[in-house]
């Protein structure tokens, strides 16, 4: 039967016939009851009042009513907190239901009440759950741990919980693991003094390696971010867990993809006098890197940014794969700007023939912004690569040529440095600066043509 019944337009008495009905010995009855009050909570409507008889719903076996309630408790606790420490005592008892399911749900909902005065009574199930039998409670209270942390970091300290975080990274399951290390993560993120960072020795590292072959997509991102804090002893240990990780290059998550490219970065700055192997990496990198382009434009902008950052060190990692990064028609601005940086860091003397020509069109374009930034961009080809210097200034001249009047004046910016770097050399093109000295309006421009 379809939910949607539950969110039509609520009438008038309707609260107090939900009160009614929440008290009903029907179980039928109560659950429909308790599903509309979750769907008026859905649809902002304020149901708070019903809290003690929401909360009264708690004491069932159906899994159904009771992730319901456990809903609305996580939305109004807050609002509500004397009232929420009636649901303590069920929630010490669910940490100890026979259904795993159960007791997960019970310890995340005891994570997501944000209520100081109840953070105590849930120290004792939380330290049961996180040496549960069950994997999957044992991950869940692993992220308990970090909320409870975000809460009262200080209890959380004297309790233990920080060394039971710690322990749970030698954990036989990889969801274990995974999310014990983005709970270890997140509480050093916000805590960056605290006793609870995570401690990378290299029997933590190679379990974590292990993990990783075995964990969800996000539990790898997690992991992988992790392991790039790490420092190797030498090179040989470097090389070796660049190998383990090399497989998640070709992951389908560009986000695995990402992080597996930061931690093969980072592993490379370790290895010493193994140009071969270095070399070897590198040309590994490349094509996932140009994989992520082929994404939809806001992945394609996070894979850009972080490409433009890794050519600022390797310049040489994508040099044959310039023409990935020219600019499609129907890129958005943002995209086209960064394309055309990281085209401007990968311009050399055998591909700016390519170059120069695409960056032509590109100052044809109707984004005034776009339009001088490439035109700004052929001003610093100009000043990379000194024998092309002069193919670059007559494209800037034939760009004058057309009379745009932001397209002249953003050449003649540009001509400024080009003169500055190569004095005495293209004067003879003052001629054709000085015809358009009538339509230059910017200050900037007639600075320049001074």
């Amino acid at each position: 039967m379809a939910d949607s019944k539950y969110f039509t337009t609520t009438k008038k008495g309707e609260i107090a016939e939900l009160k009614a009905d929440l008290a009903s010995d029907k179980k039928d009855k109560k659950k429909d009851a308790v599903k509309k009050v979750i769907a008026n909570m859905t649809i902002g409507k304020d149901v708070s009042n019903l809290f003690p008889d929401v909360i009264n719903c708690m004491q069932t076996d159906n899994s159904e009513l009771k992730k319901l309630v456990y809903l609305y408790l996580t939305n109004y606790a807050k609002a509500q907190p004397d009232m929420a420490i009636m649901a303590v005592n069920t929630f010490v008892k669910d940490c100890e239901d026979p259904n795993p399911l159960i007791r997960a749900l019970a310890v995340r909902t005891m994570g997501c009440i944000r209520v100081d005065k109840i953070t105590e009574y849930m120290c004792d199930p939380l330290r049961k759950c996180l040496r549960d039998d069950d994997p999957y409670v044992r991950k869940t209270a692993a992220v308990c741990v970090a909320k409870l942390h975000d809460i009262n970091a200080n209890l959380v300290e004297d309790q233990g919980f920080l060394d039971s975080l710690r322990e749970l990274t030698s954990d036989e399951n990889p969801m274990v693991v995974a999310n014990t290390v983005a709970a270890l993560t997140e509480i050093a993120e916000t805590h960056p003094t605290t006793a609870g960072q995570l401690k990378l020795t290299p029997p933590v590292v190679n379990k974590l390696l292990t993990a990783v072959n075995e964990s969800s997509e996000w539990g790898q991102v997690f992991i992988l971010d992790a392991l790039a804090q790490y420092e190797p002893k030498d090179s040989r240990e470097a090389r070796s867990t660049a190998d383990r990780v090399t497989a998640r290059l070709s992951h389908a998550n560009s986000a695995v993809v990402l992080s597996a490219v930061r931690l093969l970065l980072r592993m490379l700055s370790y290895l010493q006098g193994e140009e071969e192997y270095i070399k070897t990496l590198l040309e590994k990198l490349a094509p996932p890197l140009v994989t992520l382009l082929s994404s939809e434009a806001e992945l394609q902008y996070v894979a850009l940014r972080n490409i433009n950052l890794i050519v600022q060190k390797y310049g040489d990692i994508l040099k044959n794969d310039i023409k990935v990064f020219f600019v499609k028609y129907n890129d958005p601005i943002y995209v086209k700007l960064e394309k055309l940086d990281i085209m401007i860091r990968l311009t050399n003397e055998g591909n700016i023939a390519q170059v120069l020509p695409e960056l032509k069109e590109y100052a044809a374009e109707v984004d005034v912004d776009f339009v001088r930034k490439a035109v700004r961009a052929i001003g610093r080809c100009a000043i990379k690569v000194s024998t092309q210097a002069e193919r670059c200034v007559q494209t800037l001249v034939e760009l004058i040529s057309t009379k745009v009047n932001y397209v002249v004046q953003e050449a003649i910016v540009v001509i400024k440095d080009i003169f500055r770097k190569y004095p005495n050399k293209y004067e003879n093109i003052i001629s054709v600066l000085c015809e358009n000295l009538d339509s230059l309006d910017e200050p900037e421009a007639r600075a320049s043509m001074i």
